[in-house]
């Protein structure tokens, strides 16, 4: 269960750090751009939640 949780941290922490770093080039939050760094932050933050979770 822990390592499901901390899974969807990562999604979270993930997608809401993708999503926004082109905002800080000027780029809308919902932006082409904001969404793709969004789907690409999302599946970085599975991967950290689950070495994460391997690791506790």
């Amino acid at each position: 269960m822990q390592s499901r949780s901390l899974i969807w941290i990562g999604i979270t922490i993930g997608s809401t750090v993708g999503g926004l770093l082109p905002a800080l080039w000027g780029a809308s939050p919902l932006s082409f751009s904001s969404v793709i760094w969004g789907t690409v932050g999302g599946f970085v933050g599975i991967w950290a939640g689950y070495k994460v979770s391997q690791y506790l």
